[in-house]
């Protein structure tokens, strides 16, 4: 990324680049740096072979600011091949967004638009004592302001409303009744404006009208802060209430006795575990994503990879009702922190590091990702019977890889959990703080009541992942699958019931056209969808196949028509959706779709123009999330077991028979010859081993590594840097 960078800023290049920790609006600068994803033949070629002379070229895609244009813009680039030689060169990347530029508007967050002193002098300066007065403090001091999304609909403007909350721990949790509407459009921060303020519902157009109604006594303000109220410390995540019976105890932890059963390459990110193997990828705008996924020797997916993050809100005041958030904007990987050893993951686990780039420097984490092996607890098959080798389990150990975003207050937990008989669990958990609102008897069909003044405001979550399974072959079929009740008469039924029988039967049919293959869960799950290759065939003579099966809470975004939305997240509108695979649509989303909802970059139906997708390479969108209607008990924090949501790709006639069968971490009984006596059996000689394991090392948490844009270790950074870092633009401070 150094290298690429410095590159670039060579004045034979003639980008006339300001470096990014000294950028302004009005400057051009890099943006972000990141892995350009080469063509999947080239791809596939190239390990049929692996001779180093088909590895494809390696290639960066570039985004810069070009805000010392005469028409400001914003611009992707793909720079190779790599490493950087004489015949290194730089492109335009328009084959992904299909388009030459996008609007400046629409740029990359940037913490230092805060630094200029206009923010202050016109948004923070006229109020400062209705600040004081109407909330109990000034910003900076106790009182700190945040931004609602998106900033704009198709580039013509830069504007968001910002909200006043407590500047305490858990501020998420401590909203106040102002908000002001401010304008950031274009690079000349003089010419910002503050061009609406709302409080307890009355709407000024001027900050002038605003204070007159404050001095002159016509302002209707919302009653004091009670004694009660003054107590703060509720949002904050000590422990309180009196200590349960033995749980002065440490719990259960999980020990490896005879050594870890997974193997990782950490040179090429490659882990193997039972028969599966799988190459793991990080990247800025979603994190951790994993590709080649074989299982017996055999590819199943190609790529696997999350594409989006979706958050929209609701509520009766101009923050809520106005936020709809996409979270690859603000970048996903971009916000992954080391993981807590013994709380993120088991003590056993295995971690991987994972470093992006940022246009201030670059950031990298020792503890990004852990990997480690679990017992579920339950076998994955068993059965209780008495005529011979019927009877027995299989232990159903699981390989989960984990990484964990905190992206401003929420954090998602992403799961891969591999199983013994080749299916994939995918799933996300959330914790962290809600975004809330501040309540009043207005809010009541927006959320519910959390604390005094709080409002747990009702929201969607719904985050997309690309699959690109590869049924034996890179040639699929979509198969849907339905159940439905038939009335039947046959000869044999005795007059007793009657000739008549009611009962479910199957229907199977292909999905062949692209526009076809939108689509949503039957009512009571009644069918599904399996991605299947009719040439090839099991020993049954039936089609291979891998089926996705729903998880926990199968949900898809509730609105659809709302402005803030209008089609830069439609993938948000259903389960899950089958395409013709392409190099030029790489993802549902993107980075720049947060502020273009009306001109988006990638509008996902644009995919869906007509093709056949039959015995074609096929590409599967799947949806998880949930319907959060927060409650009491999402304070301080939402929790990760019930605010969860998943799916599963499992084999569906891919094999002849269930595979786990073949674990030798099983048992097999026989019944006894005499009664009475007990049942002998069979553990394959696999038997629990033990020893006094190793104690787990001392709990210890460092910050992440943070290198300069020369790629020199940084200072260690203070506490509000990483808060800058990490909270983004729900926490603005404003620069005085």
């Amino acid at each position: 990324m150094v290298e690429i960078q410095n590159w670039l800023l060579n004045t034979q290049m003639n980008l006339n680049l300001t470096r990014g920790d000294t950028a302004r609006p009005s400057d051009n600068s890099v943006y972000m740096i990141q892995t350009y994803y080469p063509p999947k033949a080239d791809v596939l070629e190239y390990f049929s072979s692996l001779d180093p002379r088909n590895a494809p070229a390696r290639f960066a895609r570039v985004t810069i600011h070009h805000g010392g244009a005469v028409e400001p813009v914003i611009r992707d680039y793909l720079v190779g091949p790599l490493p950087v030689t004489p015949a290194t060169e730089m492109m335009h990347l328009t084959k992904i967004y299909h388009t030459e530029t996008l609007p400046y508007n629409a740029r990359g967050y940037d913490a230092l638009d805060w630094n200029v002193p206009e923010i202050h002098t016109k948004i923070a300066a006229p109020l400062m004592d209705a600040y004081k007065e109407l909330l109990g403090g000034l910003p900076n001091d106790t009182i700190v302001a945040g931004g609602a999304g998106p900033f704009g609909f198709d580039g013509s403007f830069r504007r968001f409303w910002l909200n006043w909350q407590r500047d305490t721990p858990g501020f998420w949790l401590h909203p106040l009744n102002l908000w002001q509407y401010v304008d950031v459009s274009g690079t000349d921060p003089s010419k910002w404006d503050q061009l609406k303020i709302v409080y307890n519902h009355q709407v000024f157009d001027t900050a002038e009208s605003f204070m007159d109604a404050f001095h002159n006594g016509t302002l209707k303000r919302v009653p004091p802060v009670t004694k009660q109220e003054e107590d703060l410390s509720w949002s904050t995540r000590e422990r309180i209430g009196a200590l349960r019976d033995l749980d002065n105890l440490p719990g259960p932890r999980s020990v490896s006795f005879a050594g870890l059963r997974f193997r990782v390459d950490y040179d090429l990110q490659y882990v193997s575990w039972m028969g599966w193997g799988l190459y793991l990828g990080f990247d800025r705008d979603m994190g951790l994503n994993l590709w080649d996924i074989r299982f017996r020797g055999e590819r199943i997916i190609y790529e696997l990879k999350p594409q989006e993050a979706l958050a929209q809100y609701t509520g009766n005041d101009p923050y809520k009702s106005s936020t709809a958030l996409l979270d690859s904007y603000f970048g996903m990987g971009q916000s992954v922190r080391n993981l807590l050893p013994g709380y993120d993951c088991p003590d056993e686990a295995i971690y991987l590091p994972a470093t992006t780039f940022s246009a201030t420097g670059m950031m990298s984490r020792k503890r990004a990702i852990c990997i480690f092996e679990q017992d579920s607890g339950r076998p994955v098959s068993r059965h209780l019977g008495f005529e011979r080798s019927e009877f027995g389990a299989v232990k159903g150990y699981q390989l989960v890889i984990r990484s964990v975003s905190t992206v401003g207050n929420y954090d998602y937990c992403f799961e891969y959990i591999f199983h013994v008989d080749g299916t994939i669990e995918v799933r996300v958990s959330a914790s962290g703080y809600l975004l809330s609102g501040f309540w009043d008897d207005e809010q009541g069909a927006y959320g519910s009541k959390i604390w005094n003044t709080t409002l747990g405001s009702l929201h969607d979550h719904v985050i997309n992942f690309k699959v690109d399974l590869d049924v034996g072959g890179t040639q699929n079929s979509l198969l849907k699958t339905s159940l439905s009740q038939e009335v039947t008469t046959q000869p044999w039924f005795d007059d007793d019931w009657g000739e008549e029988v009611i009962q479910q039967k199957i229907t199977r049919e292909y999905i062949d056209n692209e526009d076809e293959a939108l689509l949503r869960f039957p009512a009571n799950f009644q069918g599904g969808y399996t991605i299947v290759n009719t040439d090839e065939t099991n020993k049954w003579g039936i089609p291979r196949g891998y089926a996705i099966h729903p998880g926990y809470s199968p949900v898809y975004n509730t609105v659809v028509g709302s402005k803030r939305l209008l089609k830069n997240a439609n993938w948000a509108r259903y389960n899950l959706a089958v395409s013709r695979r392409k190099d030029t649509e790489p993802s549902s989303s993107s980075m720049w779709n947060f502020n273009l909802p009306g001109a988006p970059p990638v509008d996902f139906h644009n995919f869906f123009d007509g093709e056949n997708i039959i015995q074609q390479d096929l590409v599967t969108w799947i949806n998880v999330g949930m319907h959060h209607l927060p409650a009491s008990e999402d304070v301080p924090n939402t929790r990760t077991n019930t605010a969860a949501s998943s799916f599963f790709l499992t084999p569906f006639n891919y094999f002849d028979y269930d595979v786990s069968i073949e674990s030798a971490n099983a048992i097999l009984l026989q019944p006894p010859k005499k009664p009475g006596d007990p049942f002998s059996y069979d553990d394959y000689n696999v038997r629990p081993a033990h020893c006094v394991p190793q104690p787990p090392a001392a709990f210890e948490y460092y910050p992440e590594q943070v290198y300069d844009l020369d790629g020199k270790p940084a200072p260690p950074s203070t506490v509000e840097e990483m808060r800058k870092a990490s909270e983004l633009y729900l926490r603005i401070k404003f620069e005085l």
